[in-house]
C-alpha cells in the first residue's frame, strides 16, 4: 500500500478545540496589546496630566494588567489554550477598562469604547452565552461608573431606556461578532471535514482515519488492550465497471460502505483506504472477535445484490485481519499485515476472511 497511518508513538495530535484555540490565540493577544497601547497613549499625551493621583492610579493598573497578560501568554503558566484561560483573560480587560474609566471620568471617559475590546475577544472566543454575561458585566460597570442608582431610579423606565441606549454599541458589536463568528467556525468546520471524508461514500478518507485511528490506537498500546485491523476489497468491482460502467461501479462501492458501517460498533472506525479497498479499526477486539465481525459483512455482502437496470448482480469481498498485539504494535505494521492476509485471500478464491500468519 502507498498510504501511511500516523504511528501512536508520535505526539498526540490536538484536539479540534485546541486547534481552533490556537488558531485565534495570537488575535486575542494582540488585542491585549491594542487595551495596553491605547490606554498607554491616554496616559503619555495628558489624560491626566492635572491629576497625580489619577495618573498613578492608571500607571498600576497598566502594570498589573501586563503583568497578567505576560504571566498568561508568555511564562507558560497555562500551557494549553483553554476557554477558561480566556475567560479569566476577559474579566482581566473588563477590570482594566472599569479602573481606568474610574480615575478619566466614567461614562463621559473618552475611553468607554475600550469595553468593546473585551466584548470582540468574548465573542470569538467562548460563544453567545458567555459573551451574553460578559454584557451583563459590562452593563453592571455602567452603573457603577455612573455613580450608582437609587431603588427608584432601577425601577423606573427612564432609567432603563438611557442604560439600553448607552449599551447598543456594545450589543451591536457583541451580537455581530458572535455571527460571524459562528460562521467561521461553521465553515472551519466543514472544510476540515470535507478535507477528511472520502466524497463518494461518506466515509473516512485516508486522512480522517489515520488522525482518528491514531488516538484509539494510542489507548489500546497504552493499556494494552487488543485490537484489530480489517482490510477489505471488493472482489468484483472491476467486472462492474467494465459491462455496466463507471457510475455502476460507484453505487457498488456505496454500498458495501453501507453494509461494513451496518456491521459495526459506533466504536470502531472505518475508512475508504483508495480504489475498492477499505480499511477498519476494531478496538477492543481481539483475533476471534475481528475474524466473527468480517464474517458478518462477507455474509451482508453476499446476501445484498446490487440492482442494476432490473438485474441482480451479487458481489462479494475478500477480508485480511491482522490484530494488536501479536501482528504489530503500530497501525502501519497492523495495515500492512493485514493487507498482506488479505492478498492471500484473493489467491485462495476470494469471499474469504484470512487472519495474518507470520511466516515459519
Amino acid at each position: 500500500m502507498q498510504q501511511t497511518i500516523a504511528r501512536p508513538d508520535q505526539p498526540a495530535l490536538p484536539s479540534l478545540e485546541q486547534e481552533e484555540l490556537r488558531g485565534i490565540s495570537r488575535t486575542v493577544a494582540e488585542i491585549h496589546w491594542l487595551l495596553l497601547i491605547l490606554v498607554l497613549v491616554y496616559l503619555v499625551f495628558g489624560g491626566t496630566r492635572d491629576d497625580g493621583e489619577a495618573q498613578a492610579a492608571v500607571s498600576a493598573g497598566l502594570f498589573f494588567y501586563a503583568a497578567l497578560i505576560m504571566g498568561f501568554r508568555y511564562a507558560n503558566f497555562y500551557r494549553r489554550e483553554t476557554r477558561w484561560k480566556v475567560a479569566i483573560e476577559t474579566w482581566g480587560m473588563i477590570a482594566l477598562v472599569t479602573w481606568v474609566l474610574w480615575f478619566t471620568g466614567g461614562l463621559s471617559s473618552p475611553l468607554l469604547n475600550a469595553y468593546l475590546l473585551a466584548v470582540i475577544t468574548s465573542a470569538l472566543t467562548l460563544g453567545k452565552l458567555a459573551t451574553l454575561v460578559m454584557v451583563g458585566l459590562i452593563a453592571s460597570c455602567y452603573v457603577l461608573l455612573g455613580g450608582g442608582a437609587s431603588t427608584a431610579q432601577l425601577l423606573a423606565a427612564r432609567f432603563w431606556g438611557g442604560l439600553a441606549a448607552q449599551l447598543a454599541p456594545v450589543l451591536l458589536v457583541a451580537y455581530i461578532t458572535t455571527m460571524f463568528s459562528a460562521d467561521i467556525r461553521y465553515g472551519l468546520a466543514r472544510a476540515k471535514l470535507l478535507s477528511e471524508t472520502d466524497d463518494l461514500t461518506g466515509l473516512f478518507n485516508t486522512r480522517g482515519f489515520a488522525i482518528a485511528a491514531n488516538r484509539l490506537f494510542a489507548q489500546a498500546l497504552r493499556y494494552d488492550r487488543p485490537s484489530s485491523v480489517l482490510m477489505i476489497d471488493s472482489d468484483h468491482l472491476k467486472g462492474v465497471n467494465d459491462s455496466y460502467g463507471h457510475e455502476a461501479g460507484n453505487r457498488l462501492l456505496r454500498q458495501l460502505a453501507r453494509l461494513i458501517l451496518a456491521e459495526l460498533r459506533g466504536s470502531d472506525l472505518s475508512a475508504r483506504y483508495g480504489g475498492d479497498e477499505f480499511i477498519v479499526l476494531l478496538p477492543e477486539t481481539p483475533a476471534k472477535g475481528a475474524h466473527e465481525v468480517a464474517d458478518r459483512i462477507r455474509d451482508s455482502v453476499v446476501g445484498s445484490p446490487l440492482d442494476l437496470d432490473g438485474k441482480r448482480i451479487v458481489s462479494s469481498v475478500s477480508i485480511g485481519i491482522a490484530s494488536f498485539p501479536e501482528d504489530g504494535r503500530t497501525l502501519d505494521a497492523l495495515a500492512a499485515r493485514a493487507d498482506r492476509a488479505l492478498y492471500r485471500a484473493k489467491q485462495d478464491g476470494r469471499n474469504r476472511t484470512v487472519k495474518f500468519q507470520a511466516a515459519a
